[in-house]
């Protein structure tokens, strides 16, 4: 990513800047106010992304300038001084999960060379399919779900009723989890946030072998970001909601039919990424509190050595407060 810091590892000082996010949104798990959860986790991250030594530009974040007061699409954050970087931001990755303390709420954020991060212009959705490093070559987004279970189970050595698939709970996915049951395939029904199901996907551990589905699009993009740097991948294409959307996205050059591989959404070989639990899900454990102290649970991902380090962390919240001049 540049020449001058070409051993730095960023994912370090990005786990600060997710930390800082989680712990915002932490005090509002459970309290049925998604909009100053997500408030809460904007102004956390945006303070300490300031402190990153990087020249940032956000390409996937809170929305349009007009729409968001920060972290918006264009802004330019960091500290300066750095690599020059595109930034994809989601500082609460299920805001609604917060809101009623339901599991896999996570903060997150990658961060790539300049110009190497997919822009999606006016589609906000895009089907897609994420498997690990074992399975990454067997999945076909063009494929039928059965004709993917079965691949996915061929490849991992495994009976399709040993596959396990992660689809967000939409009334839009009623055929494909019909199909995915009739496949034998067990089927895990989110609420909401596919990023941390994608990353999961990729870890043996956490007992995800796919996620599949439509979802956001960029969910989809900083997912491909942290795959780069765990192994595996994903597989999508741009889904117009409208014949409005549709239209736009033909207008702007973008080819509907067009597989976008891991690659296509982020080009770069040296990827950042790095993600701290907020509610406990398959990827994380959830902030907990305890007496004077928060205790955060967070991986942080290079890509280019493959290192995935996960970082539980006690922040004293008497000295955080003196320290950030915010409360925690």
């Amino acid at each position: 990513m540049g020449s001058q810091h070409p051993d730095r590892n960023l994912a370090l000082e990005l786990v600060r800047v997710t930390e800082a996010a989680a712990m915002g949104a932490g005090r509002w798990i459970g309290r049925g106010d998604k909009i100053a959860a997500d408030q809460a986790a904007v102004d956390g991250m945006r303070t300490m992304l300031d402190s990153v030594a990087m020249e940032g530009v956000v390409v996937i974040g809170e929305g349009e300038k007009d729409e968001a007061p920060m972290l918006y699409n264009g802004e330019e954050v960091g500290a300066g001084g750095g690599q020059q970087v595109d930034v994809a931001v989601d500082p609460l990755e299920g805001t609604r999960l917060t809101a009623l303390g339901q599991p896999n709420a996570i903060a997150v954020i990658a961060v790539a060379e300049r110009g190497s991060m997919f822009f999606p212009g006016a589609a906000v959705y895009m089907e897609k399919i994420a498997a690990g490093a074992d399975a990454v070559n067997a999945i076909d987004i063009n494929a039928s779900p059965t004709e993917n279970v079965n691949a996915v189970a061929k490849a991992k050595g495994r009976r399709p009723t040993d596959v396990r698939v992660v689809v967000l709970e939409r009334e839009r996915h009623e055929d494909l989890i019909g199909e995915l049951r009739q496949a034998g395939a067990r089927v895990n029904l989110i609420r909401d946030g596919d990023v941390a199901p994608a990353i999961a996907a990729a870890r043996p551990e956490t007992g995800v072998d796919l996620l599949y589905g439509i979802g956001g699009t960029p969910e989809g993009v900083i997912s491909a970001a942290a795959l780069k740097a765990v192994g595996g991948g994903i597989q999508g294409k741009l889904w117009p909601r409208t014949d409005e959307e549709r239209a736009a996205l033909l207008e702007a050059g973008y080819d509907l039919d067009r597989v976008l591989f891991t690659d296509d959404l982020v080009r770069s070989d040296d990827v950042f990424v790095a993600a701290t639990g907020v509610t406990t899900g398959a990827l994380l454990r959830g902030i907990r509190y305890v007496t004077g102290a928060a205790i955060t649970d967070s991986i942080a991902l290079r890509s280019r050595s493959g290192t995935v380090r996960r970082i539980e962390a006690r922040h004293t919240l008497s000295k955080l407060a003196h320290f950030t001049g915010r409360e925690y």
